[in-house]
């Protein structure tokens, strides 16, 4: 097996080695692994993971159980059973397959896009149906909801076939000339195009309307960037509802990490759920990697795992430990750019890889002074050294000071405790950002003469003495160690040592202390507003009534707030008494209580108004009806 490692990413092939032909025998192979180091080591992990001449796609199906791959020559797909890790069964085509799409959960349901224009559904038995779409195809999707595939290629137009009707729908029309690739949203089925002018178009498949576009080759060229030509869309894949990834042909993105096989990649599929990569090249062999950083190994191969990690704590030299990635600027800067083309540099993405020991001997002479810098560095590591041998300055925030050297010391306590017991170390609160501000910000300064703090902490005050004495001292060792001289070694306190904090005699005795101190600020407070009180001169004050309201005397406050000092049964008596309050029994038992509102002088003025207003009308009805009757009265008479 084969280890290398770049961007500190380390990548196992699984499938590096020799293999042994199909036609020798068990005896033979045997002989063979014996002798040969190199075949002994390999790995199989699936048995014929192969074709007989190019494999170009490869697919797993979502139960994770099969792994399918077409290619040439004869055009075929094989499937692999990950349960057996063997080939599970083998089907031959009319022509070149340029991508397919499981629709099932296994391999009972798949569809292929071929570089005829034929489309070929086939079924668990075998070849089910054959049709054709207009134009040349290169990539297509399938929309779970509608059953409607969706096909992309050599034309403007996305193609839409509906697999329930049995019968082709309107076509999308899109902007560009030519489309490459497609993808659906497998949480809200957005379907997305990339096209040959580097835009992605959204559609949504319930209006077949067009909701969005990106021009990802406008944002990806930059003044960096070399572009040869327009970068079009070659790659397309969602990851989640609102995550989405766009590859151009100009291969312009950050690299993670990189692997360079033997032979081209056609196609690179990923096991879902997993760190295990499978590649198609132009190669009778599929590679096989597996990346620890991805995720774990699948359940059917497990063992990856323990094996990665026995070789990590085994390491041996990876492919690349003997080699030196270098830029054309790192080139020119050694002198060494008229290598650029020989068999000495190697070009790998933006760089190039060279032998190790010829760069280490340009640079040598590149640099006489390297020995000089060697030799100062040197230098600098012995000081340290010898610093770390000396009495360590523990530096301090610049907010509650006392209570960090609390913490430091409350963790130091803690550290050799759980080194006894061989236990992991808690993380430090002065180390853990959600503390951070406690330590900057002043307005978290803790106020040690509050009455809270001094009752709470009754001790604190001989606690507090002896800190500020290892504080102030730090804060000397601190201005000596500015200063750049030798500050003396510390000596341990025998009086820290003797002190007891435990004392419960000491802590009532210090409470009540604290108490009586605190009685007294309280004393000599209410002295002093007082004294306050007594110098102020009191100044009248006049204030405007409001009209339609009546000034009411002091008494009646007076009243009101006597009434209101008394118990609820004592007001219900008294408004008992005065007639606003009717209690009485119901049939039933329970009582029922009457309540008439008082009402205020405005009030009652304006009902004796109303009053007045009613009665004479009363009289300006009776006259008018007098009238009236004598006026009849005498019409009759004449």
């Amino acid at each position: 097996m084969q280890v290398s490692s770049l961007n500190e990413v380390k990548i196992y092939s699984l499938s590096a080695g020799r293999s042994l032909p199909e036609w020798l025998s068990d005896r033979k192979k045997r002989a063979l692994q014996k002798k040969d180091v190199d075949i002994r080591r390999r790995i199989e992990l699936i048995q014929d993971f192969e074709m007989p001449t190019v494999s170009t796609k490869i697919k797993v199906s979502r139960d994770g159980q099969y792994i399918m791959a077409v290619g040439t020559y004869k055009p075929r797909i094989r499937c692999y059973d990950t349960y057996q890790l063997s080939q599970k069964f083998e089907r031959c085509l009319d022509s070149e397959v340029v991508t397919f799409e499981i629709l099932s959960d296994d391999y009972s349901k798949i569809v292929f896009l071929q570089c005829d224009r034929y489309v070929e559904f086939h079924s668990q038995h075998g070849h089910y149906y054959r049709t054709r779409i207009p134009k040349f195809g290169r990539d297509f999707s399938y929309h779970y909801p509608s059953c409607d595939l969706y096909f992309v290629g050599s034309s403007s137009e996305v193609y839409r076939l509906n697999l329930e009707q049995g019968r082709f729908l309107n076509s999308l029309p899109t902007d560009a000339s030519e489309n490459n690739v497609c993808d659906i949203n497998p949480v809200h089925y957005l379907f997305a195009t990339g096209t040959a002018e580097g835009k992605v178009e959204c559609w949504d498949p319930r209006t077949r309307n067009r909701v969005g576009l990106l021009d990802c080759a406008l944002s990806s060229v930059t003044a960096d960037t070399e572009v040869d030509c327009l970068p079009s869309i070659s790659a397309l894949k969602f990851d989640g509802a609102l995550n989405m990834a766009v590859g151009t042909s100009t291969g312009q993105g950050k690299i993670f990490t990189s692997m360079e096989p033997e032979y081209d990649i056609n196609d690179v599929c990923l096991y879902p759920n997993s760190g295990m990569l499978m590649t198609a090249n132009e190669a009778p062999r599929m590679n096989i990697y597996y990346m620890p950083v991805l995720g774990p190994a699948p359940k059917w191969c497990s063992f990856l795992d323990n094996l990665t990690e026995e070789l990590e704590e085994n390491p041996e030299s990876t492919v690349y430990d003997d080699y030196k990635f270098v830029t054309r600027k790192d080139l020119e800067n050694l002198g060494l750019a008229h290598l650029i083309g020989s068999s000495l540099l190697r070009a790998y993405m933006h760089g190039f890889f060279m032998d190790i020991r010829l760069y280490h001997k340009a640079k040598m002479m590149a640099n006489p002074f390297a020995y000089e810098e060697y030799r100062r560095e040197k230098i600098r590591q012995k000081i340290e050294e010898t610093r770390a041998q000396r009495v360590q300055l523990k530096k301090l925030p610049k907010v509650n000071k006392e209570l960090a050297l609390k913490l430091i010391e409350e963790e130091g306590e803690e550290q050799q405790a759980t080194r006894k017991r061989k236990q992991k170390n808690l993380p430090s609160l002065l180390k853990d950002d959600r503390f951070k501000v406690m330590f900057e910000n002043p307005d978290f300064q803790v106020d040690e003469q509050s009455e809270e703090f001094r009752l709470l902490n009754p001790l604190v005050s001989k606690i507090s003495e002896k800190r500020k004495k290892k504080l102030k001292l730090l804060q000397e060792q601190e201005a000596r160690e500015q200063e750049e001289e030798e500050e003396p070694e510390g000596k341990p306190s025998d009086a820290e040592s003797s002190e007891s904090s435990d004392d419960e005699k000491g802590w009532v005795e210090e409470v009540r202390k604290q108490r009586k101190l605190l009685r007294q600020e309280e004393k000599v407070k209410r002295q002093e507003r007082f004294k306050e009180d007594q110098q102020t001169l009191l100044k009248p004050q006049f204030f405007e009534i409001k009209e339609g309201e009546e000034f009411r005397s002091f008494k009646d406050s007076a009243k009101k707030q006597k009434l209101m000092k008394k118990t609820l049964g004592d007001r219900l008596k008294l408004e008992e008494k005065l007639g606003t309050l009717n209690v009485s029994d119901t049939t039933v038992g329970s009582k029922q209580a009457t309540f008439k509102l008082k009402k205020t002088e405005h009030q009652k003025k304006q009902q004796e108004a109303e009053k007045q207003h009613r009665q004479e009308r009363k009289a300006l009805r009776r006259s008018a009806s007098h009238l009236k009757s004598k006026h009849g009265r005498g019409q009759r008479f004449h």
